[in-house]
């Protein structure tokens, strides 16, 4: 295993909120090979192949980083670009290891950072996108809180503070993660990540 710090489960904190109850993975990526490694695992657990995951993040927090570690553990080919102004990427897999011969994982990428307008979602399908099979991966969710439908969990991404042990090259690289599972498919991945 890379140098990844893995999961504290983290006791709710009564009155903080709507989700203060639900169950935590706090980590640390020192390196990209850690995005990586936390991307494996979550590839790893067939609860994937149908959730809904929001990413949370500053620009540059390493979100869409994540995303491309991800569907490439998940067996995804060719370019991984972002959706940053096309809204929607679209992607599949054949070669997803817990999906039955023959079947398609379908994958969709969102990115909400230009999303303006709730009005644009009925008129770009969203709804249906959402409500069919596969995987959805949302970044700027709070861009359409109102119109986005439930969420399996939550990944917040941010830059690691410098210590003075850290080494100068590590400190771009290095980030702060929490894991937040809201569903029985969010616990589903939160355990992957704690195995």
């Amino acid at each position: 295993m890379s140098s990844i710090k893995t999961g504290l489960h983290v006791a709710p904190i009564v009155g903080t909120g709507a989700d203060a109850g639900a169950p935590r993975w706090h980590g640390h990526w020192a390196h990209e090979d850690d995005t990586r490694a936390f991307a494996l695992r979550l590839a790893e657990c067939p609860a994937i192949a149908h959730a809904t995951l929001t990413l949370h993040g500053d620009l540059g927090a390493g979100k869409t980083t994540f995303v491309r570690h991800l569907l490439r553990a998940l067996g995804v080919s060719g370019r991984i670009k972002s959706p940053t102004y096309a809204v929607v990427e679209p992607h599949s897999s054949t070669s997803c290891a817990f999906m039955p011969d023959g079947e398609v994982l379908h994958i969709w990428h969102f990115d909400f950072y230009r999303f303006s307008d709730p009005r644009e979602w009925e008129d770009a399908g969203f709804r249906e996108l959402f409500a069919s099979p596969g995987l959805k991966l949302v970044e700027w969710p709070e861009r359409a809180a109102d119109t986005l439908p439930s969420v399996d969990a939550d990944i917040h991404i941010e830059p690691e503070p410098m210590s003075p042990d850290t080494r100068a090259d590590d400190a771009d690289d290095a980030r702060r993660v929490t894991f937040t599972a809201f569903t029985p498919a969010g616990r589903h991945l939160l355990a992957a990540l704690q195995a």
